[in-house]
């Protein structure tokens, strides 16, 4: 006997109408066939099972003992098959499901808060699982597939990932409120000289970007500090510990003793995308996730 070949859906439900309504005519009509195909499933699902399951007289239909002990078991999977197709159905509906998202701390912090409170009150029954990586892990999370969907700028070029551009960063001096950059409207480069630095370390984000920069103007860094996390670098900028050379769009300095000045001569940009693993086919849930990251930054784009 071999039911996982030869006990069908259609038979089941056959069973269970005939053991609750007792005819053949008021289960054909509840399933919406013919009396003779009821019988057809009937006689098909006893001898997949090899037991009788009824006793048929005077036009009834009697369960047999071994039907009554079976009913549970049925019943239960035909309300297995009716949840699997319901959760199927809401998946597909962005109603339900997850989504596996890489962000580095700082892109985390600037970018997703908003981003967040829209999606969970649009889309309360999705789950959204962020892995707050290093960057230099950012990459290796998408192409490993640990992560479906990345906000950021891969450090390593982006080698078998699809970028869509977000926002057009550009790098920008922090100062205190009362350092002279502060009553400039844009910072040189080449002013930085002997400027005391706190930068976030090597190979975290934009060190490598700022020393490239650096070298190309002729300008020796004088680092103070090496951190990891963008909050440590403004914090200890808000102390007057130094100055900090950060993304712009990552700078939102609540703290009135920290001012934000563009750096020019050269101007250096620095592109945050959604990223994720090329060829990868996206679940409904992050692909309403990517469309909803798209529509709010591009609400934010002046």
């Amino acid at each position: 006997m071999n039911l996982d070949r030869h006990v069908s859906l259609k038979q089941l439900r056959a069973f269970v109408a005939v053991c609750r309504l007792h005819t053949l005519s008021a289960a054909a009509e509840q399933l919406a066939v013919t009396p003779g195909a009821v019988s057809v499933l009937l006689k098909q699902l006893e001898s997949a099972l090899e037991a009788p399951l009824f006793d048929r007289a005077a036009g009834r239909l009697r369960p047999t003992a071994a039907a009554l002990d079976a009913l549970p078991t049925a019943e239960r999977i035909l309300a297995d098959v009716s949840l699997l197709g319901r959760d199927v159905r809401e998946w597909q509906e962005h109603r339900r499901g997850s989504v596996r998202l890489a962000v580095t701390p700082g892109v985390g912090l600037a970018l997703l808060p908003p981003l967040m409170r829209r999606f969970v009150q649009a889309h309360p029954g999705i789950r959204v699982v962020v892995d707050d990586c290093a960057p230099e892990q950012f990459v290796d999370r998408l192409v490993s597939e640990q992560a479906e969907l990345g906000i950021g700028t891969p450090e390593r070029g982006g080698v078998g990932l699809t970028l869509q551009p977000l926002v057009l960063d550009r790098l920008c001096v922090v100062c205190p409120a009362g350092h002279p950059f502060a009553a400039q409207r844009t910072v040189r480069w080449t002013q930085l000289r002997e400027q005391p630095l706190i930068l976030i370390r090597a190979g975290y984000g934009v060190r490598g970007l700022i020393e490239r920069t650096a070298a190309r103007t002729g300008l020796e860094l004088q680092v103070v500090n090496d951190v990891a996390f963008l909050a440590t670098a403004l914090w200890m900028v808000s102390c007057g510990l130094g100055l900090s050379v950060l993304p712009a769009a990552l700078v939102a300095p609540a703290d009135a003793q920290l001012v934000v000045r563009p750096l020019t001569h050269p101007t250096v940009h620095r592109g945050i995308a959604l990223v994720r693993k090329r060829g990868r086919l996206l679940s409904p849930a992050c692909e309403q996730f990517a469309a909803l990251v798209q529509e709010v930054m591009g609400e934010a784009r002046p």
